[in-house]
């Protein structure tokens, strides 16, 4: 490009900003991704704050959520809280909720997960950096981003069928409401005893070295970024799927623990070692021994 290709000066405040966006994608790409954790993490905001004010208290948090205000909606969103709110069923008619709930995990993984992606976004944002200062054609580093949200969309199906059929059974049938006793250990030990297992550290192993697996798959050709991105999206989903088992304990919409979740899954993912996920694994095998005998 020429210096007058460069100079957009001719051009009001957004269409310079907007040039420059164009121009520099490794900046598009972060406040796509800051913009919609936030959004996510204010749609579960609003959503737990509802939840709570339509239950009886005693479940964690749901003091502090009761005391936050409760601000206007759209009408769309109103009906996606009923949705996701409202007791689960298993009938011809769930489709809209069926719905709903997958659009609910969706913004959970989004909340929770996309931060601790930020490094392996950021590693090739920098590899395509490099490779259009060369002048070598480069895939736009939101086709990667996609890709791995993909994945995460088609783990929240399962997660949402998951939900309704264990909430169908659940006590009070709410779906915001955790799972007791039995169930509850279940979820619990599942979650415990994969943070030991060779796969979790096998998946963990690859979400912490992303630069040799994105450098070694490097291509300019989109659909070939985009599966990249679902493979990254897989390694991630193999590392956390079992924590988000955890969310059925502590209530599907618990905004406290989805906050803690996602920030176990950061720091996993930064560190070395297996003492992060073998500490968190020993504190959920307690946890469901002790429901265990407490719903015995």
């Amino acid at each position: 490009m020429t210096g007058e290709q460069d100079d957009f000066s001719h051009l009001d405040r957004a269409g310079r900003a907007t040039a420059n966006l164009a121009r520099n994608p490794s900046l598009t790409v972060n406040i796509t991704i800051a913009g919609s954790i936030l959004l996510a993490w204010l749609l579960l905001g609003a959503m737990a704050i509802r939840g709570a004010e339509s239950r009886l208290p005693g479940a964690p948090g749901d003091v502090v959520l009761r005391y936050l205000p409760q601000l206007p909606l759209p009408d769309v969103l109103e009906r996606f809280f009923g949705l996701c709110l409202t007791p689960a069923r298993l009938d011809a008619g769930s489709g809209a909720q069926f719905l709903a709930l997958i659009a609910m995990w969706f913004l959970m993984a989004v909340a929770t997960m996309l931060p601790s992606a930020a490094p392996m976004i950021r590693t090739y944002c920098e590899i395509a950096d490099t490779a259009r200062i060369k002048g070598e054609p480069v895939a736009h580093p939101l086709i990667l981003v996609a890709g791995y949200l993909c994945t995460w969309l088609a783990a929240s199906a399962g997660f949402a069928a998951l939900t309704l059929a264990i909430h169908t059974f659940a006590p009070s049938g709410r779906l915001l409401d955790p799972v007791t006793g039995f169930a509850a250990a279940a979820a619990l030990l599942v979650a415990g005893l994969y943070q030991f297992s060779s796969l979790k550290q096998a998946c963990l192993t690859k979400c912490r070295n992303p630069f040799a697996i994105l450098f070694s798959s490097w291509s300019a050709k989109p659909g070939r970024i985009f599966r990249l991105g679902l493979e990254q999206g897989l390694w991630c989903l193999g590392c956390c799927w079992a924590l988000m088992l955890v969310m059925f304990a502590v209530g599907v919409m618990n905004v406290f623990w989805m906050a803690l979740i996602g920030l176990f899954t950061l720091i996993e993912k930064q560190t070395t070692g297996k003492l992060p996920s073998r500490v968190a694994g020993a504190i959920l095998l307690v946890w469901a021994v002790a429901l265990l005998v407490v719903s015995a």
